[in-house]
């Protein structure tokens, strides 16, 4: 019998096995704690992990209980009072001999919350797990082609690493069979006429001295066939093949117009920076279109579209003329999945707002698998939620939500964003 000894050093990740089937054994627990602790963060600390409670009581596991009367064997590891054979008394007060964990004491003594600390990774898993971009079909191929490596039969030549040992020995027992099957046949032939030639009376020796010299050369020619040939080796044989890839653009939109104040711009501000934060990590093949605008839109790079003071007046219908014609010019429907998300606090000109309806029913909707508008206001609405409102009821992958303050940035991020049931 083999013994096998593992002399390889610990590393640092030893328990990841550990920690991923917790994960996986309480997550109901876990994904309600990420849920509580994100109400408490800002913008900022969303891009890290979190220590987050579990109630002790959540980590119970199933236990066998034992009844009363019968006769059972027990090893208590420690003892030093009982000997076999000794009868050991029933705790008072009932069958179980615990007062609860959740009771209160007069010794000071009870049982903390559990805490476990989520990784960056591990949070951020968990917190955008059901969230997904609706609608989101498979188009053509996109630029940079994905392969999926595929079994293709077997070659003859190959890496040593892909050999198929039994296909092989497959192949060389056939070979060995088929070269030396007519020596093999005139061997038992021979046998069979020395057998003869030996019973018979008298005995012909010239002729048995033949046939033992042919029974020999019949035996070396079969035992020449080589047990394995390079001819015998086959390897499994892969080729790439190319998978259909999602490509899909996010056109992001923001008002930074004088009427937006510096709190409400810092509200769109988070809520884009959690919209980029969860395409770029659900997403390879996304790419982003920053639209920034006041009376003239403009397109603008991530660090301007989130820390750019530039203000004035308000023309929504600019940045939605711009989208329509950047996706026209870069992003063909027939290739391109289109998505956009327009944060505003409402404030139009008065004229302007029947304009954005227009490029919207026209231009846009007809285009693009879903559009979310946020309105960031405590007030009543404006002229361009009842602008929006129209295309709402005209198109189903049109989604409006308001905005109080920060508290509302999370929940109607993920109402927007929620992973649909088809």
């Amino acid at each position: 019998m083999a013994t096998l000894i593992d002399r390889r050093l610990d590393g640092k990740n030893k328990s990841a096995v550990n920690r991923q089937r917790f994960i996986r054994r309480f997550k109901s627990q876990i994904k309600k704690a990420v849920t509580e602790a994100m109400n408490g963060r800002s913008i900022t600390d969303i891009d890290n992990g979190e220590k987050i409670n579990i109630p002790a009581r959540d980590l119970s596991e199933p236990v066998f209980g034992h009844g009363a009367g019968g006769r059972r064997e027990t090893i208590h590891p420690g003892n030093k009072d009982f000997i076999k054979g000794d009868r050991m008394a029933r705790p008072q007060g009932g069958s179980g001999g615990g007062t609860g964990k959740g009771q209160a004491s007069n010794s000071g003594e009870g049982e903390d919350d559990f805490v476990f600390e989520l990784s960056r990774e591990e949070f951020l898993e968990l917190f955008f797990e059901d969230l997904e971009l609706p609608n989101l079909v498979r188009t053509q191929l996109a630029k940079v082609a994905e392969f999926k490596s595929v079994r293709a039969g077997f070659s003859s030549v190959g890496n040593p690493s892909n050999l198929d040992v039994v296909r092989s020995m497959r192949g060389a027992l056939a070979r060995r069979i088929a070269m030396a099957a007519p020596y093999s046949r005139r061997l038992h032939e021979a046998e069979a006429e020395l057998q003869q030639v030996l019973a018979a009376t008298p005995v012909d020796e010239p002729r048995a001295q033949a046939l033992v010299e042919e029974i020999e050369h019949l035996r070396a020619r079969v035992r020449a066939v080589p047990f394995i040939d390079t001819f015998d080796l086959r390897y499994v044989n892969r080729t790439k093949q190319p998978q259909p890839s999602t490509q899909a653009v996010m056109f992001c939109i923001m008002d930074v117009s004088g009427s937006m104040d510096r709190a409400r711009k810092d509200l769109a501000k988070r809520f884009f920076t959690l919209l980029y934060l969860f395409l770029k990590r659900n997403y390879q093949k996304i790419e982003v279109v920053f639209i920034r605008h006041h009376t003239v839109a403009k397109e603008v790079d991530e660090q301007e579209f989130f820390y750019s003071r530039e203000t004035g007046g308000t023309v929504v219908s600019s940045a939605l003329t711009l989208m329509a014609d950047i996706a026209a010019a870069r992003y063909p429907l027939s290739v391109w999945n289109i998505y956009a998300a327009q944060a505003s606090d409402g404030d139009n000109w008065h004229h302007d707002s029947p304009a954005c309806k227009d490029i919207l029913l026209k231009h846009i909707m007809p285009f693009v698998r879903y559009f979310s508008y946020i309105e960031i206001t405590p007030d009543r609405h404006q002229s361009l939620w009842e602008a929006y409102e129209e295309v709402r009821e005209v198109h189903p992958n049109f989604a409006m939500q308001q905005i109080d303050g920060a508290a509302d940035i999370y929940p109607v991020f993920r109402e927007l964003f929620k992973r649909r049931v088809s």
